[in-house]
Formats: structure tokens, sequence, C-alpha cells
């Protein structure tokens, strides 16, 4: 199942760091079969207030994901985006094929999170 890592960037600081930063991020991601999804466009906001950008970084797994993020190709390159940015970062798993919302609501009402409405 896919994994992603996404980050938030509201503040960039468009220096040579940066330059160094997007010049080998690339090669960090090749062993773990990393992709860019979304990167270098600003979104169009249709809801609340959403300062910045978001790139979005694709994986096979989140065991290749994880494995990037941890990797000394990347921890070599990390502070450049860290120390010149305002941003945050997560790795979220995919859903499965044939995912429907309906089933993360039968898991809430199985938590006891939600009314159980399948009787009416």
């Amino acid at each position: 199942m896919s994994a992603y890592a996404i980050a938030h960037i509201r503040e960039i600081d468009l220096n040579e760091d940066i330059l160094v930063y997007l010049r080998k991020i690339d090669a960090s991601l090749e062993p773990y079969d990393g992709r860019f999804a979304v990167h270098g466009v600003v979104p169009e906001v249709i809801e609340g207030p959403f300062p910045g950008s978001i790139v979005i970084i694709e994986f096979p797994d989140s065991d290749r994901a994880r494995a990037w993020y941890e990797s000394d190709a990347y921890a070599e390159i990390l502070p450049l985006r860290t120390e010149n940015s305002d941003s945050s970062a997560i790795l979220v798993e995919g859903t499965p094929p044939g995912y429907r919302a309906e089933m993360f609501a039968e898991k809430l009402i199985d938590e006891g999170a939600l009314p159980d409405d399948r009787g009416a």
C-alpha cells in the first residue's frame, strides 16, 4: 500500500542551501522508489486559510518511506530545508484499493466513537 511523505512549507528562504537541497533530494529518493506526486506548485485554496505550499512524495509502502526519511543521504540534506524554512512534515500510509469512507465510519462505530445506526 502506498505511503506518502507530506511537507507543508509555510515560508522558505530561497537561497543557496535550498538550491543544494533541491539538487540532491532526487538521488536520496531513488533507492526507496520515491517520487514527487506534488512539488513546486501553489495550491488552489478552496476552504479556510492555507499559507504556503505542499510537497507530496509517494513511496510504494511505509517501510520505504520511513527508510528514506531515516537514510544517511536524506539526513545529510535535511538541515538545508529545516534551517531555511518554516515547515512541517509527516509520513502517512495511503488507503488500500477499494477503500470507501464508509469503512472508516464502521470502524468508528465498532470502537464506540460514533452511535450505531446500522439497525435503524
